[in-house]
């Protein structure tokens, strides 16, 4: 590809709206151009790399048996509501959902379960075919509201989606090992260090589920881990050590004055208890307008997303002042004692202790000596503890560290909730129709491209892995109108592009300052400069991007040097993914 005719330009500034690192290279190098809130063109650069990326998936996948497809992207409204999701609070208003001309109520698809669940009702009809894998590198879109760093949050997406079909759980739990490895795999190919941790299963469903996080502190995400035993998962998941409770013999409850005391810290400083004696309470919305009362020990905090899992995965939100007032409650002064028309969900650390202190509902006042059962109901008992960095972990005695990551992947046992759903059966060995029990793993296509750029690059540009680099080499001639060197430079460009190397000749009639910033910008693996010394000394300079090191070999050489640094890369690659692919998974 010559440069001159390369469409998508470099661009000097750092875009206005970029904060990731990923984002602001994608634009500047040319991958990418934005042309709504997360909805992006590749550019031939960008899309080569995307390219590269998928047949990387492709191999993996066949590898372990998959069978590549292609489902549609605009779904009838029917097979989602058979699932429960078209109406669900999650995943709510981010499916976009729409009419067609004949008044049919459709959707754009953010993920495929419902599809493959189809499929195999229609193709499945014994237990001989099991198990199997299909899986697709497929567009969709998720009308996300807040669309940020460039590829890592958008609306509209391709992501290589697998989803495998199994006669029963033992099955699924054979297979489960075989995708986390060829995912792991995956990304260790395109030079993405991963963390695997626990996730949620969310809008998902299902028994259990990995998450492959990317560390960043541009992550969205945060991630518990335990130094000690290696514990791990996402902070909306993650277990922690409650400890013990203050307990002791049931006190008769008694309300005392606490004035201007509407903290936690405020009322145990004023009583003279614990943190860990008091009552904390925290009030949610939901989309219906419904006030959630989240109950938990004063000491810890409330996961939202675990609550919002008990409660069908609805979006929350803090609840106003004026809201609580409507629903009978006084701000500051909460109380679960003598609540009533208020769905109480309370974490299972107030069971642990007893004797706590709690809101009066009364401005001014609080109780002392509260016990669960005996004065006050709740309608739910769970665990909705949020872990947190000092925490102590639920496996062992070490503390737990927060890191924030950007999730890579994610894979899922989906158990029979959706062939249940759709009624898709098959006949086991006795002849019985049962319900297909299944798998759904996925990886973003494009925020893997980001996560390779985030992990990948220095203060003058991205430094492509050689696996996934839009082109093998860079041609940089600096030959102005010498025909010397345009011709050398010409000749350069097609012995190596006939020897099977993707080349990009930099033939621009540029100076010798913007042509090198721009092939550290756009960051291929070697470069290949010409010039009038070069020609005269019967040799080509040439350099790693990663390296400073430039040095001069003969032409005839050119490229059994060019493989060397190719193979170096390579190497360096992967001493981190050889590490990274030992990993197990626990079942």
């Amino acid at each position: 590809m010559r440069f001159s005719h390369l469409f998508g330009r470099t661009i000097r500034e750092v875009p206005s709206d970029a904060d990731l690192t990923s984002h602001q290279l994608s634009v500047r190098a040319g991958l990418i151009r934005q042309l709504a809130a997360g909805i992006y063109s590749y550019l031939p650069t960008g899309w080569r790399v995307l390219r590269k990326i998928e047949q990387i998936m492709r191999d993996e996948m066949d590898a372990i048996g998959g069978q590549e497809l292609l489902m549609p992207v605009v779904h009838p409204a029917e097979v989602w509501r058979a699932t429960g999701r078209y109406d669900a609070p999650a995943p709510g208003p981010a499916l976009l959902r729409f009419r067609d001309r004949t008044g049919h109520d459709m959707v754009l698809a953010m993920t495929h379960e419902e599809t493959a669940t189809h499929l195999a009702l229609q193709e499945i009809a014994s237990y001989r075919q099991l198990p199997l894998m299909i899986y697709q590198i497929q567009i969709k879109f998720r009308d996300e509201p807040r669309s940020r760093g460039g590829l890592v949050r958008v609306r509209e997406f391709t992501m290589k989606d697998a989803y495998s079909f199994h006669a029963d759980f033992d099955s699924l739990d054979e297979f489960y090992p075989a995708i986390y490895q060829a995912y792991l795999r995956i990304f260790a190919r395109c030079g993405v260090q991963v963390f695997p941790v626990e996730a949620s299963t969310g809008i998902m469903g299902g028994s259990a589920s990995h998450e492959f996080m990317v560390i960043s502190e541009a992550g969205e995400d945060t991630l518990i881990l335990c130094p000690g035993c290696n514990y791990a998962a996402n902070a909306e998941l993650a277990d922690l050590d409650k400890g013990e409770g203050v307990r002791g013999p049931e006190q008769p409850m008694e309300k005392v004055p606490t004035p201007e005391t509407k903290t936690i810290e405020a009322v145990a400083n004023l009583i003279g208890v614990e943190k860990r004696q008091t009552l904390k309470a925290v009030f949610y919305t939901m989309p219906d307008g419904e006030v959630v009362f989240a109950l938990i020990r004063g000491d810890l905090d409330v996961n939202e997303h675990k609550l919002s899992n008990l409660l069908g995965g609805a979006e929350l939100r803090p609840a106003t002042e004026e809201e609580l007032i409507n629903a009978g409650i006084v701000p500051g002064y909460a109380s679960p004692v003598g609540l009533s028309g208020v769905r109480v969900i309370a974490d299972d650390s107030i069971e642990i202790g007893n004797n706590y202190v709690a809101g009066a509902n009364e401005a001014g006042y609080h109780y002392k000596n509260v016990n669960y059962p005996r004065d006050f109901r709740v309608d739910m008992i769970e665990d909705i503890a949020l872990a947190r960095e000092g925490d102590r972990c639920p496996h062992c005695d070490a503390t737990l560290k927060a890191v924030r990551g950007i999730e890579a992947g994610h894979v899922f046992k989906l158990g029979t909730k959706y062939s249940a759903a759709i009624a898709a059966t098959f006949l086991d060995k006795d002849g019985q129709a049962k319900p297909l029990v299944m798998g759904s793993y996925g990886i973003g296509t494009g925020r893997l491209l980001a996560c390779i750029i985030e992990q990948h690059h220095d203060d003058k540009g991205i430094i492509w892995p050689v696996s996934v680099a839009p082109f093998d080499v860079h041609i940089v001639s600096l030959g102005g109108n010498n025909p010397e060197v345009q011709e050398a430079a010409d000749a350069l460009y097609k012995r190596l592009t006939a020897a099977g190397y993707d080349v990009l000749y930099d033939d621009r009639e540029e100076t010798a300052g913007v042509k090198f910033n721009d092939a550290d910008l756009i960051g291929i693996p070697v470069r290949l400069t010409v010039s009038r010394r070069t020609v005269a000394d019967r040799a080509f300079e040439v350099k790693a991007r990663w390296e400073d090191e430039r040095r001069s070999v003969p032409m005839d050489e050119v490229e059994q040097a060019i493989d060397d640094l190719l193979a170096q890369g390579a190497a360096r690659e992967s001493v981190a993914a050889q590490a990274m692919v030992a990993q197990d998974v626990e079942q």
